[in-house]
C-alpha cells in the first residue's frame, strides 16, 4: 500500500495540469468524523445537524508552506456556540485509528503533532468564504476579503510534511474545499480540479449516519434524471454558478464558466462519464471533434 506521500507524488505526476499546478486537493476519504458526509467529489463535507462535534476531515495530501486553502461555509446553525476550527498536523490520515477523536480542540491538540485553533464566528457565516496557511515562520493565519485577515496560532513544527485539518464544529455544519494557492512575485500557483475518478461518483457516506434514522440528501450523480432539470441546479465543479448547459447524455450540470475546462480536460460528462460527441444545447457550438 502507498503512503500518503507517495499517492501525492503520483497525483502531480499523472493530472493533466502544468508546473505550475499544485495538484488536486480534496478531503481524504478514509479519516473522516463518524458524523461526516462527503460529496461532490470529496469536496463537500457536512456534519449531521443535531450534534456540534465528530467533524473532523483532514485534507487528501500534505499542503506546502504559504499554500493557501480556501474553504466557504454552506451551511451554519444558530443552535451551537462556536464555530469552524482550522489548523494542521505532521500526522499523516492514512495513519489515524477510527472512529476519529471528537474534536479537534481539545483531543487532537493535547496530543503531539497537531496544531489548531477557533475560527471566529463573524468568519463563518452561511456564505462566507475564508482562506488559512501556515507560514514560513510556523505561524497559522486566516483571511476573509470583508474581515481581513488574522494570526490564529504560532509554533507549528515545520520540519515534517503538514495536511491541512478542519474541525466542522458548532455552528458550522457544512463547508465545501474551493482549492489552493500560492502566491508568488512572478506567479500564482493553483490546484486543479478534483481527478476524474473522484468527479464520477458524487458520495461518500458513512453508514453511521443511516444506523440511526438519518435520512441523507446528498445523492450520487449517478442518480440523477437526465429528464429533470432542476436535478442539478448548481455546477458540479465549481458549485458556485447555476448550471446552464445541458449535455448531450441530457444532464444539465455545468456553468458557462467551467463547461470549455471539462470538454478540454475530460471530453466526457462529470456525472456519467458519457463522451461529449454532440452540439451543446444553448451554446451555438459544437464538440464533436472532442472525445
Amino acid at each position: 500500500m502507498k503512503s500518503d506521500n507517495e499517492n501525492s507524488v503520483d497525483s502531480e505526476r499523472t493530472h493533466r495540469c502544468g508546473l505550475s499546478c499544485l495538484g488536486p486537493l480534496t478531503f481524504h476519504g478514509q479519516a473522516v468524523g463518524v458524523q461526516v458526509c462527503l460529496s461532490h467529489g470529496r469536496r463537500l463535507a457536512e456534519r449531521r445537524e443535531s450534534t456540534f462535534k465528530n467533524g473532523l476531515v483532514f485534507s487528501s495530501r500534505p499542503v506546502k508552506i504559504q499554500e493557501r486553502i480556501r474553504l466557504r461555509v454552506q451551511k451554519d446553525l444558530s443552535n451551537w456556540h462556536g464555530a469552524l476550527r482550522l489548523g494542521f498536523t505532521n500526522i499523516p490520515p492514512s495513519e489515524r485509528s477510527q472512529p476519529l477523536p471528537t474534536m479537534a480542540i481539545p483531543n487532537l491538540t493535547d496530543t503531539p503533532g497537531h496544531w489548531a485553533a477557533p475560527v471566529p464566528e463573524s468568519y463563518c457565516r452561511a456564505g462566507s468564504e475564508l482562506e488559512f496557511w501556515v507560514s514560513e515562520g510556523g505561524n497559522i493565519y486566516i483571511a476573509n476579503e470583508s474581515l481581513g485577515w488574522r494570526k490564529i496560532f504560532t509554533g507549528v513544527d515545520l520540519s515534517k510534511p503538514l495536511w491541512a485539518m478542519v474541525d466542522i464544529y458548532g455552528q458550522t455544519c457544512s463547508v465545501l474545499l474551493l482549492g489552493s494557492e500560492i502566491r508568488g512575485q512572478l506567479q500564482t500557483r493553483r490546484s486543479c480540479p478534483a481527478p476524474d475518478d473522484l468527479l464520477s461518483t458524487n458520495v461518500d457516506n458513512h453508514y453511521s449516519w443511516i444506523s440511526d434514522g438519518y435520512s441523507d440528501d446528498s445523492m450520487s450523480c449517478l442518480d440523477v434524471d437526465p429528464a429533470d432539470e432542476d436535478s442539478v441546479k448548481v455546477c458540479v465543479v465549481c458549485m458556485g454558478r447555476k448550471a446552464r448547459n445541458t449535455l448531450p447524455c441530457g444532464h444539465r450540470c455545468l456553468c458557462i464558466h467551467c463547461i470549455s475546462r471539462v470538454i478540454l480536460e475530460f471530453g466526457s460528462c462529470p456525472l456519467c462519464r458519457h463522451k461529449i460527441i454532440a452540439p451543446l444545447a444553448g451554446m451555438g457550438m459544437s464538440v464533436s471533434g472532442v472525445v
